[in-house]
């Protein structure tokens, strides 16, 4: 495992070459690389980045900051038109290439500037120039930080989830006297680590940390997606401990309540579908809370116009399911057109869900679907898919959804019997 506990050291050079602290790792790539450079008319202007915070206003010398926030990366570049090592260190971000790597990595072994030498070691780790990230011992706030977090990432890549953990605890430990929106940036990495080596209880305390950094950014974005991983996270936990529930449905809504499907699209959606499946899977102990299959039925609606067959097949696949079996179970005056448009939307699923890559997945639809039509009467089109299913469920000795199965079908029986009998 990397070495990585490490002590703070003192940069010589926070006087010389970078103004202090800068905002790297706060804001997304490519702006989260970028330096701003020394001048007084900066700042104040740099003090905000650092908070995680956008300018009301950027002074000329930050236009090229203001596209590479925009996303508008050529743009940044036509306007850092510079020879000096922190705008060569930019354009190496907005433009890579190994030659303009090599070029700044004399240029600091020559200027001596450890923080400056630090941020040109994680430029080319980052941008795949460099096979190893720098040292964090060699440099001290946020750059040992940010070094701290290029090794967590090798570390995921090797995965080493352990090692991982503590770059990432050591790199936010580092990060919060300087930049508490770095912190946040990092603790939010640390908290999916934590979840990802099991430690679920630990993940839950970080993701509040994480929010409680970042509550007074202008990360809008980040903070609503940390909110929809804890979420999902104590969405999971429910199925031991129902009463997490609650807390799961708490972070989709505040998730959304940051976003939308114009500026985060497909948080939005996770976030919809997510809060749907959470109403739908909460017990029904009130007639009040049959209400919330309405909200469930909408908040599913919302992450199908973004998910689709051809770009989320999965997620599509899941959500159409769920809205499906909502529908069936949704009180209303059309209760009869909602269960056909579930017995609609449960045949697209099935065009994806084919015995031979899913055959558990196809029988579940299959049985909902069954169950749905024998609702409305449509009784040989739904023996036909339930046969199919129970078939499936017996080949794979799942006994529990055979006799469910089974259950269905003896109902359809009764029905068709009373029928016969009408009928004479």
């Amino acid at each position: 495992m990397d070495d990585v506990i490490t002590t703070q050291v003192t940069n010589s050079a926070t006087n010389g070459l970078l103004a202090r602290p800068q905002p790297v790792g706060v804001f997304p790539l490519p702006a989260g690389y970028l330096l701003v450079p020394a001048g007084d008319d900066l700042d104040a202007a740099r003090n905000v980045l650092v908070a995680g915070r956008v300018p009301t206003e950027f002074a000329p010398g930050l236009a090229f900051y203001e596209r590479a926030l925009a996303g508008d990366a050529d743009g940044a570049v036509a306007l850092l038109t510079g020879d000096d090592p922190v705008t060569r260190a930019n354009l190496l971000v907005l433009d890579p290439s190994e030659e303009a790597h090599e070029a700044l990595v004399a240029d600091a072994a020559a200027l001596g500037d450890a923080a400056f030498a630090a941020h040109v070691g994680l430029l080319g780790f980052a941008l795949g120039l460099a096979g190893s990230p720098p040292d964090p011992a060699t440099t001290d706030g946020e750059f040992a930080a940010m070094a701290h977090a290029a090794h967590a990432t090798l570390a995921l890549a090797r995965r080493d989830t352990a090692a991982a953990v503590e770059h990432l605890e050591a790199g936010a430990q580092i990060a919060h006297p300087v930049s508490v929106a770095l912190a946040g940036q990092l603790m939010g990495q640390l908290a999916h680590a934590q979840l990802d080596e099991g430690g679920a209880k630990r993940a839950a305390v970080t993701f509040q940390a994480a929010l409680d950094a970042l509550a007074a950014s202008d990360l809008a974005v980040n903070r609503a997606e940390l909110h929809v991983a804890a979420g999902a996270m104590f969405q999971e936990m429910s199925e031991a401990a129902p009463r997490l529930m609650q807390q799961a449905i708490n972070h989709y809504h505040q998730a959304l309540a940051l976003v939308n499907a114009q500026t985060a699209p497909e948080t939005f959606a996770i976030a919809n579908a997510n809060l749907g499946l959470a109403y739908i899977t909460m017990p029904m102990n009130e007639a009040s809370d049959q209400l919330r299959i309405g909200v469930a039925v909408q908040s599913m609606r919302e992450a199908l116009t973004y998910f689709t067959p051809e770009t989320h097949r999965d997620r599509w696949s899941s959500t159409q399911l769920n809205l499906a079996n909502a529908l069936v179970y949704m009180p209303s005056k059309h209760q009869a057109e909602n269960i056909a448009e579930a017995v609609e939307l449960y045949e697209q699923v099935l065009e994806v869900r084919d015995r031979h890559t899913d055959p558990q997945g196809r029988a579940r639809v299959l049985a909902n679907q069954g169950n749905a039509l024998a609702h409305l009467g449509f009784f040989d089109d739904a023996k036909s898919k339930l046969h199919e299913a129970r078939s499936i469920f017996e080949e794979f000795e799942e006994r529990d959804a055979v006799m469910a199965v089974r259950s269905v079908l003896d109902e359809i029986a009764k029905h068709e019997s009373i029928l016969r009998q009408d009928a004479q």
